[in-house]
């Protein structure tokens, strides 16, 4: 049984709370062109996904919690995962290093068109926005 860890609630149980949703990191080419897009480009989009023996990253979705999408890192000769990370995230730097072929390409293209000095996870958590908005809303009935 794999044991699975929601990175936005921080839920965590076995395979049967989340759902598999395949291949994590995979660009739609109508974002950024709709009217040239390839018969080429829009089959490989709809049907070509990496296979990997051994570290693939894959999307899931938290069933039972909070109903979100999230990325994890999954050895797929041991079933273990590595990292389970935000979805519009890169994984962390140390599970990048460790992948191999179509992924190591594919992590070394998406991290030199990131700017110099930008961290991984940039994502705010809940409590700290919902602190902010405590404080603000108190600030305001002051004033």
């Amino acid at each position: 049984m794999l044991i699975v860890h929601c990175p936005v609630c921080g839920i965590e149980g076995d395979e049967t709370d989340f759902h598999c949703g395949g291949q994590a990191h995979i660009a739609r080419p109508a974002t950024s062109d709709p009217a040239n897009i390839t018969d080429t480009e829009q089959r490989d989009y709809l049907f070509m996904r990496f296979n990997p023996k051994g570290l693939h990253f894959e999307r899931w979705r938290c069933d039972r919690g909070c109903g979100k999408w999230f990325h994890a890192a999954r050895d797929t000769a041991s079933l273990e995962f590595k990292a389970f990370y935000g979805i519009t995230e890169l994984p962390p730097a140390d599970v990048m290093k460790q992948a191999s072929g179509q992924w190591a390409a594919f992590f070394k293209q998406a991290t030199a068109s990131k700017p110099a000095g930008k961290k991984t996870a940039t994502k705010k958590t809940p409590a700290k926005k919902t602190a902010a908005r405590k404080a603000a809303s108190a600030k305001a009935k002051k004033s």
